[in-house]
């Protein structure tokens, strides 16, 4: 009988002649070299392997690899979540001293992050309005090192004047960091704008089935790229393999997702324009929305999935019109593959006050619809007997 105790020894995978047309799941923690010398090899990049997966893994490069190619990106590097990759992007750059400057609307935990963890590390920040890069050029200082902004805003969907604030960081010499979670480079590619460093939260739009939680960070200068890798292997930023599986899975239709969530966006917007109860709507492919003419110039047709509607009546009318939609999941997310509802003041937003979400033209009766593949008609009509119920 052979020796029980050879079980425990790792078998070796079994060579074959053909490859595997889906890409396998390589779940492994560490990986053995052939020797001392091979190992030193690995480290000073005289040869390619893996040793720990905190360094990497095999299946976060192949999923960087294709985000890289969607963004025209080099090196890009995937990270545990969205907010990984903000606080790489930021941590592994910035240091005491420095000041950033955000811009107003961004993601709320991105907001926590430059509001009350950066500070207590030396860097001091501001926020300014991303629609003017005049006005936006006053919160700049000399040590100002970094502005962080996102293309399209959340939740009123506002549209950045890119184009300035790039023109802008590029004379003063201040890293441009933008978040293309929302826009996707299916809108937008924002290095080919002037943007620095472009970051992602792969968990909505790209993996798009709200089954893996991932970021994505990518640098054009390869130092920067270094800077940013260093911090997150030091601080354990480390992706799952198996997240990294699925949201690669998920990636292989998301421009067909994309294209069908953003064609059905716009009808929706017109839809809930003409019922009774809502008192606005803010979707950049309209013509009533203030930065509409920017939109059509920096985005073209490419408006996006999301739309953010008013309803008359505040808390009372909200409560009621998410009730009304039980079928559509009310839900803290975005770019899921089927249609889902937040409500900016009680989840992305809520640790502002009410006096700084009015401010951001948010209210009670503010909703974000993050729109899936679903069949329009029947989208439209399961929003409008929800709003009917708040009447």
């Amino acid at each position: 009988m052979k020796n029980p105790k050879t079980l425990v020894r790792r078998t070796p995978w079994p060579e074959t002649a053909s490859r595997p047309v889906g890409t396998p799941l390589q779940p492994s923690v560490v990986y053995a070299s052939e020797s001392p010398d091979a190992l030193d090899a690995q480290y000073e990049g005289r040869t390619r392997g893996y040793s720990y997966a905190r360094e990497g893994h095999p299946n976060a490069d192949v999923l960087a690899q294709k985000i890289d190619a969607l963004e025209g990106a080099e090196g890009g590097i995937v990270l545990g979540s969205g907010m990984a990759a903000v606080t790489a992007a930021l941590m592994g750059v910035l240091k005491s001293g420095d000041h950033v400057v955000g811009g107003d609307q961004l993601y709320g935990r991105s907001l926590r992050l430059l509001t009350q963890d950066l500070p207590r590390f030396g860097v001091t920040t501001g926020f300014a309005p991303v629609t003017d890069a005049a006005r936006f050029a006053a919160a700049l200082r000399p040590t100002t090192r970094m502005i962080l902004l996102e293309v399209v805003s959340n939740p009123t969907l506002r549209v950045a004047d890119i184009e300035g604030i790039a023109r802008l960081a590029r004379e003063r010499g201040i890293l441009l960091v933008v978040d293309n979670t929302f826009t996707t480079p299916r809108a937008i590619r924002p290095f080919e704008h002037g943007a620095d460093i472009v970051l992602h939260s792969v968990t909505k739009l790209l993996a798009g089935h709200s089954d893996a939680t991932l970021g994505y960070v990518a640098a054009q200068d390869p130092a920067l790229r270094q800077k940013i890798r260093d911090f997150a292997v030091t601080t354990g930023l480390t992706p799952s393999p198996f997240d990294c599986w699925l949201a690669e899975r998920g990636l292989y239709s998301f421009e067909l997702r994309y294209d069908r969530a953003e064609a059905t966006a716009a009808k929706l917007a017109d839809a809930l324009a003409g019922l009774d109860g809502v008192a606005r709507v803010l979707y950049p492919g309209r013509t009533d929305h203030p930065d509409h003419m920017r939109a059509e110039i920096l985005l073209g047709s490419r408006c996006g999935n999301m739309v953010t509607f008013e309803l008359d009546g505040g808390r009372e009318a909200a409560n009621a019109f998410v009730r009304a939609a039980g079928d559509i999941p009310f839900a803290p997310t975005l770019g899921d593959i089927g249609t889902t509802i937040s409500h900016p003041a009680t989840s992305s937003h809520r640790a502002l006050s009410p006096e700084a979400r009015a401010a951001l033209g948010i209210t009670e009766g503010t909703f974000r619809i993050s729109v899936g593949v679903e069949p329009a008609e029947v989208l439209i009509d399961e929003i409008a007997t929800a709003v009917q119920a708040t009447l």
